[in-house]
C-alpha cells in the first residue's frame, strides 16, 4: 500500500486521505460498470493510499453502498472511512426530512454497508430550507446519540447553503463542488470552514470529466450517462453536470487548462493537485470507472505543489471564461 497524506476531516476527529474515492460511477448514471470492475476500482484506490470512500444511498439505488460493503467485508484491514448520503430517494420537500425517515434511511444504508454505525452521513443536497431547520439538526443529533451514525455533515449546491451549515455546531464537514472551473467557494466558504474547524470535501473535481482534457465538442455520452440526460439540468441541478458550465465553452477551456499541466502530470492530476492545494480543503473525491483511473487519481497527491504562476493562470482562465455565467449562480 502506498502512503498518502492524511488530513483531519473536520469535527469527525478522523483522518482521511487527501484524495478519496467517489463512487457515483460505481452505482450508475455514468454507464454500466460490472461488479468485478467496481470492486477492482475500490481495491486499486486502497492500494494507492486512499482511506476515504464517498457514496450515497441513491447511487444505483443502493448498489454503490452494497459494493463498498462487500469490499470492506473482504478487506476488513483496509482502514477506510466511509461517508454516505441520504435524502434523495424521496420527493424533495422539507417535510420529508424527519427523524423517522432518517432512521429508516440510515437502517437501509447500515444494511447495505454491513456496519452497525455509519462513519458519516451527509444530507444529500436537500431543499435550501432544510439547512436552517433546528428540528433537522436535533434529529441528526438523535441519530448520533442512538449510535446509528458517528457524525453528520451536508452536501450542498450553493455557497450560501454551505455557510448556513458551517454555522451549526454539530456539522462535521461540508461537501461542495470545487474545481478550476468553479472558484466561488474560495471566497467565503473555505475561510469560514477553516475558522470553524469544519472539513471540506471537494466534489465534481474534474467538472464531470471536462478537466481530463479527453472530450471534444463531438463527444457522445451513453444514454444512461447523466452527461447526456442532465446536460442542461433536465433531471437535477445543472451545476452537478459539467459544473454548470456550457459544454462547448468547457471543452475549449479544458484545452487551455491542459497546457498548464506540469511535465509528467495529466490535466486531471493537475486539477486534483490544484484542489488539495487550496487552504481548507480536507479531501477531494474523484470518481473512477477503471483501476487505471483510480491509481492515476491517487498519484496526484504525490505531485509537487503547483507554482504561483499556475494558480494565477487558473484564476485568469476562470475569470475570462466562466465568472460571468457561473459565479453568481452557486
Amino acid at each position: 500500500m502506498i502512503p498518502m497524506e492524511q488530513r483531519e476531516l473536520g469535527r469527525t476527529g478522523r483522518n482521511v486521505s487527501v484524495i478519496g474515492q467517489g463512487t457515483w460511477q460505481l452505482g450508475g448514471d455514468w454507464g454500466e460498470v460490472r461488479e468485478e470492475d467496481a470492486l477492482g476500482v475500490l481495491d486499486a484506490a486502497v492500494e494507492s493510499g486512499v482511506t476515504f470512500f464517498d457514496t450515497a444511498d441513491v447511487y444505483g439505488d443502493g448498489r454503490s453502498e452494497q459494493l463498498i460493503g462487500r469490499y470492506l467485508k473482504e478487506r476488513p484491514d483496509a482502514g477506510v472511512f466511509v461517508a454516505t448520503k441520504m435524502g434523495r430517494r424521496v420527493d424533495q420537500v422539507p417535510e420529508n426530512y424527519t427523524l423517522d425517515n432518517f432512521r429508516a434511511w440510515n437502517d437501509r444504508s447500515r444494511a447495505n454497508l454491513g456496519v452497525d454505525t455509519l462513519d458519516l452521513v451527509q444530507l444529500h443536497c436537500p431543499p435550501t430550507a432544510v439547512y436552517s431547520s433546528d428540528e433537522v439538526y436535533d434529529a441528526l443529533d438523535t441519530l448520533v446519540d442512538e449510535q446509528r451514525i458517528a457524525a453528520y455533515a451536508v452536501s450542498v449546491e450553493t455557497c450560501a447553503e454551505a455557510l448556513a451549515a458551517i454555522a451549526r455546531p454539530g456539522v462535521a464537514s461540508v461537501q461542495i463542488i470545487l474545481n478550476p472551473f468553479r472558484l466561488k467557494p474560495l471566497d467565503e466558504v473555505l475561510p469560514a470552514a477553516r475558522a470553524a474547524g469544519v472539513g471540506i470535501v471537494a466534489r465534481v473535481p474534474l467538472a464531470s470529466g471536462l478537466l481530463s482534457g479527453k472530450y471534444t465538442a463531438d463527444t457522445v455520452f451513453a444514454p444512461e450517462d447523466h452527461r447526456t440526460f442532465n446536460r442542461h439540468g433536465e433531471q437535477f441541478d445543472q451545476g452537478e453536470t459539467f459544473s454548470g458550465v456550457d459544454y462547448g465553452t468547457g471543452v475549449a477551456a479544458a484545452a487551455e487548462f491542459a497546457a498548464l499541466a506540469p511535465e509528467g502530470a495529466t490535466p486531471a492530476q493537475t486539477a486534483l493537485r490544484w484542489i488539495i492545494q487550496q487552504p481548507g480543503v480536507t479531501s477531494v473525491i474523484p470518481g473512477a470507472r477503471s483501476t487505471e483511473q483510480a491509481r492515476a487519481n491517487a498519484a496526484a497527491a504525490g505531485l509537487d505543489p503547483l507554482p504561483e504562476s499556475t494558480l494565477d493562470a487558473v484564476r485568469d482562465l476562470y475569470d475570462r471564461r466562466f465568472r460571468a455565467t457561473v459565479h453568481g449562480r452557486w
